[in-house]
């Protein structure tokens, strides 16, 4: 009976181990590399619509929002624009080119 206790408090604390540290490190190994999908780096190189401009600022549609933006060359209203970099709350975009 006390064999039978030792073994099942072993494999416990075995499989504990497991759980809450080999498998997060592996995850977190294996996920090192992988782009974020949200937050500002989330945003970089994705693709938007200009939907309103002037000059060198203007609107930018991108994942269902509509956003500020900025960029060094005039874009023209219904130009595709890509996300170079994000400042607070306003995009920096340069002109897509296919």
């Amino acid at each position: 009976m006390k064999n039978v206790i030792m073994t099942l408090v072993i494999g416990f604390i075995v499989f504990e181990f497991i759980e809450h540290v080999v498998f997060p490190l592996f995850w977190s190994i294996k996920n090192r590399k992988k782009r974020s999908i949200c937050g500002v780096t989330g945003m970089l190189g994705k693709v938007g619509e200009v939907k309103q401009w002037q000059k060198t600022e203007g609107q930018v549609f991108v994942n269902g929002e509509l956003w500020m933006a900025v960029s060094d060359v005039p874009l023209l209203m219904g130009d595709k624009a890509v996300i170079q970099n994000v400042e607070g709350l306003t995009l920096r975009v340069k002109g897509f080119e296919e």
